[in-house]
Parts: structure tokens; sequence; C-alpha cells
């Protein structure tokens, strides 16, 4: 019962935001070129959808390994739909690069153009590949970061499974530096149909890779460093979790 009308409540404040966030975009698009002002009413969505069940926490560490005002391309591991909404916690304005697909999805997938994300067809991989340097490159140069699942899709397993080398060549050619971001709880927000009221999900910012380091760095080395990379720390950040329980 509680789930239903969680549900019922999410697609009210989706409803209300939509609607805002074309308003917003309206007002300041003259002036904010970067959309912070309409990222920030997805951040409002996104605080509301886990802020309002009583015991779901949604955590955020290395936050140290951000520098103001600086736009990166973030890399993130793929689990669960829910990874979307739990990265607004991330304190950086951002574009997100998804299959076309995900904007047909009514209300939220309605929202992605109004936010400025980037649509791919995962069908045509040097049309996406294009898309995501042309579009990407425009965002970065206006000061937002582009965030990107290096994956492609969901990893079914929860581990992080081989990545695709769009982000990295857009980070190249866009001379900005590479930020790996992990998570994990995403995937247990919902059981079957049900909200899981005591849902934890936690955020971990990694050191970031310097551009001048992605310049000089073979694409598929680095592909494999970062990889390799947030393998270890979504492990240490699961072990960390692990811990707390006992």
């Amino acid at each position: 019962m509680f789930s239903v009308l969680y549900y019922l409540f999410t697609l009210l404040q989706v409803s209300f935001w939509f609607v805002v966030s074309i308003i917003v975009l309206i007002v300041t698009y003259p002036f904010d070129k970067s959309r912070r002002w309409v990222h920030e009413c997805s951040r409002c969505i996104c605080t509301i959808l886990y802020g309002v069940p009583p015991f779901v926490r949604r955590t955020i560490d290395g936050l140290e390994n951000i520098e103001k005002g600086k736009p990166y391309v973030m890399v993130l591991n793929h689990q669960s739909g829910f990874d979307i909404f739990a990265a607004y916690k991330i304190p950086l304005n951002f574009r997100w690069v998804s299959k076309r697909e995900v904007f047909k999805v009514p209300f939220m997938g309605w929202l992605l153009p109004i936010h400025g994300d980037i649509p791919i067809e995962r069908g045509n991989a040097s049309a996406a590949m294009a898309k995501v340097i042309r579009d990407g490159k425009l965002w970065l140069s206006r000061g937002a970061s582009v965030a990107i699942f290096p994956e492609g899709t969901r990893s079914k397993t929860g581990e992080i499974n081989r990545f695709k080398a769009g982000a990295f060549n857009l980070a190249a050619e866009a001379k900005v530096d590479v930020l790996p971001i992990v998570m994990t709880g995403t995937n247990e927000m919902i059981k079957g149909w049900k909200v899981n009221w005591r849902n934890r999900v936690a955020i971990r910012v990694m050191p970031a890779v310097k551009a001048d380091v992605v310049a000089a760095t073979d694409t598929k080395e680095l592909m494999q460093q970062v990889r390799e990379s947030m393998v270890a720390e979504l492990a240490n950040l699961r072990a960390e979790i692990a811990a707390e329980k006992k």
C-alpha cells in the first residue's frame, strides 16, 4: 500500500517539476547557457524522491576530489535506473548521455531534453560517438559536466562490465579531466514492485584523471586503468558498508 502511494506521489511531483522546469528554462535561457537552474529542478526531484521515505539513505563521500567550477567527463558504474536519481547528490551541474528510448518515457523522459541531456542511437556506434563528442564538447564549453555510463548498459550482476570508449574520447577531444564515480545500493531500491524502505545508496567520488594524463595515455589503456580503479574502489565501498552493519 505504501509503495503504491509512493509511486503516485512520485508521479505527481515529477509532473509538477516538469512544468516548473519548462518555466525555468524559458526564464533563464538568455543568461544560463549551462542550464544550471534547470539542473537544480532535477536535483529537487531526486532530493524529494530519496528524502520522503524516512529510512532511505543516500550518502556521498570524496567531495574533496571535485574542483569547484570545473567541468568534467563523469564516468559512473551502472546497476539500475535509480543510478540516475542517486547521482543528483553529486554537487556538479551535468548533462546525461542516454539511449534515445529513455527520452520516450512519460514525464521523466520528457524532462531529459529540457535538462539538455544527450540522446544517442545505440544501434549506430559511429553516429553515437560523433554525437557524444559534438554535443558533449558543447556542454563542456559552457561549463557543464557530462555524465556517462561507460559500460553502455546496466550490469546484471552488480559488478562493473567492460567499458566503451565514448567518455574517454570526449575527455581527450575536449581536454578535460575524467572523474570516476562509484555507487552501490541503487539496484536494491525496488524489490519486485515494492519500495525497499530501508535502502542505503552510497556514492564515492574518486580522484580525477587529469586532462594531460588523458591526452598522453592510449584510450584503451586509459579505459582499463580507470575501470580497474573503479572495480577496486567499489569493492572497498561495499566492504565499508558491510562493516558498518556488523
